[in-house]
């Protein structure tokens, strides 16, 4: 096992490396396990490639994985505490455009994310009201993080 603290984007991450099997990473980072693939040699990885966290559950802070893309047109993601609005990838946060207790329609634009060096719009997935709002405005977080909950 080995830990790194790395500093992304201004933001301080604890990753640790649990396991390696051939071009497969068993790793935390803040916490949150992922599992990367990645190429060989390990020394020096041309490409990695999140794979999919081994956890249901998504911190509400973040950094964060593990739920699908609100943004993809997928079905929205409900959970007991209601409708989650999810990053569709790992980004920076430009701007939070609805607060606590807002009503909001399907495909309404409630944050702006920078990824990529593009502006992506995060939208609502279901109509509802702002339950909580989890990032604010130049918070890095990862693909799948919980953004806001809509009840």
């Amino acid at each position: 096992m080995k830990e790194y603290n790395l500093k992304i984007n201004g933001s301080d991450y604890k990753v640790t490396i649990n396991e390696v099997e051939d071009s497969v990473a068993k790793v935390e980072v803040n916490g949150t396990p992922f599992t990367v693939e990645f190429e060989q040699p390990v020394a020096k990885p041309k490409a990695i490639k999140v794979v999919k966290p081994t956890v249901s559950a998504a911190p509400a802070v973040t950094p964060a994985a593990g739920r699908p893309s609100a943004a993809t047109n997928a079905a929205p993601a409900a959970s007991a505490g209601g409708t989650e609005v999810t990053s569709p990838l790992p980004g920076v946060v430009l701007d939070v455009l609805v607060k606590e207790g807002d009503a909001v329609k399907q495909g309404q634009t409630v944050m702006m994310l920078e990824a990529m060096k593009m502006e992506n719009a995060i939208e609502a997935p279901a109509d509802g009201v702002v339950k909580s709002i989890n990032a604010k405005k130049g918070d890095s977080v990862l693909e799948g993080a919980v953004l806001a909950i809509l009840g």
